[in-house]
Order: C-alpha cells, then sequence, then structure tokens
C-alpha cells in the first residue's frame, strides 16, 4: 500500500499549508492530535496566538514575504 506524499505550499505573506498524511510533534516530544485534518496551515509570521497554527494574524500586522525555498545544494 503506497502512503500519500505530504504537499507543503508556502503562500505568499501567509502560513505554510500543509495537505496529506501530516503527524506533528512539539519541542517536548508530545504528538498533537489532528485525526480529521486533511491539511493545516503553519504560521509563518510569528504572531499567531494559536501557533504553531496560524490564526491570520499575518494580516493584522502587515506581515509580507514573497520568499520561495531556497535552493538546498
Amino acid at each position: 500500500m503506497s502512503e500519500q506524499a505530504v504537499k507543503i505550499t508556502v503562500r505568499p505573506n501567509g502560513p505554510l499549508r500543509v495537505e496529506g498524511p501530516i503527524s506533528l510533534t512539539d519541542a517536548d516530544g508530545r504528538h498533537w492530535d489532528l485525526t480529521g485534518k486533511p491539511a493545516i496551515s503553519l504560521c509563518r509570521c510569528g504572531a499567531s496566538e494559536k501557533r504553531p497554527f496560524c490564526d491570520g494574524s499575518h494580516n493584522r500586522i502587515g506581515f509580507q514575504c514573497q520568499a520561495s525555498p531556497a535552493n538546498l545544494t
């Protein structure tokens, strides 16, 4: 049985949108229950009150970042 790939989309001036089978573990090793969530948005601006999840604060603070992923080589 093949597993679906996780897709991460960098949203201009916004969050990282993660779609697919997601497993999220915090810095203390606790696993987040994402049952029934086919996609999540992760905060990139640092202003979300629901970190690591996006709550739309990037709009309120005027977060600007058009960055695309850099070449890792």
